[in-house]
């Protein structure tokens, strides 16, 4: 929090009326305080870090990628930002993704201005927002790790694995090259290898699949 007690509070979302619409909700408030906007990914991965706000209030929808990629990276960085996603539609994929990145909270872009006001408080304060059943869903599909994961497990390399591993710590392909003496072209290189060889898109994908993999350990 600011000096003053307030809570700092940044933006992102692609549509300028919701923004400028939250930001006045926020803004009539004495203790939250907008430090910050962005409407594309791009702008919100250079901004966040510049403004460090408490809460980030983070479409999940971008034009250039997605609020779930920004909070995990923003995380990863910045652990002490917490993210609260903000959606139109409900959706378990995104929410599970939002639960593996970090995410405080994940609400409907239909919830009451009152009850955004509440999400955005109580993240601050260190309290998780997501629906117990939904985060119950989410936790069974974990425990349900198959046995197709385990003979995709078995193609990857042993350098892919502790890629693989690493990326579910959150760490960025440079933090990666630099913890396995690699050029970071290289290890971008890895990442298509192992992310194709799972039938994945995206490394958040593969983030999501550590995690699974563990709770099934576990």
């Amino acid at each position: 929090m600011s000096e003053s007690g307030q809570i700092r509070v940044f933006l992102l979302d692609d549509h300028e009326v919701v923004r400028r619409g939250v930001h006045e909700l926020l803004s009539l408030e004495t203790d939250v305080e907008v430090v910050g906007e962005a409407g594309t990914a791009a702008e919100a991965l250079v901004r966040i870090p510049a403004t460090r706000p408490d809460v980030a209030v983070l479409d999940v929808r971008l034009p250039d990628g997605s609020g779930v990629e920004i909070c995990r990276e923003i995380r990863s960085q910045l652990p002490e930002v917490k993210c609260l996603m903000l959606t139109s539609f409900p959706d378990d994929e995104a929410l599970f993704d939002a639960i593996m990145a970090g995410a405080s909270g994940y609400v409907l872009k239909a919830i009451r201005g009152t009850d955004l006001l509440s999400a955005v408080r109580d993240v601050a304060a260190g309290k998780s927002l997501l629906d117990p059943v939904a985060t119950a869903r989410v936790l069974e599909r974990l425990r349900d790790g198959g046995q197709k994961e385990d003979e995709r497990l078995a193609e990857l390399t042993k350098q892919e694995r502790r890629i693989l591993d690493l990326i579910g710590e959150g760490m960025t392909n440079r933090q990666i090259g630099a913890e396995l003496h690699l050029a970071e072209k290289t290890v971008k290189n890895y990442v298509s290898s192992l992310l194709a060889k799972l039938g994945m898109e995206r490394r958040t994908q593969a983030a999501a699949y550590v995690a699974k993999m563990h709770a099934t350990e576990g």
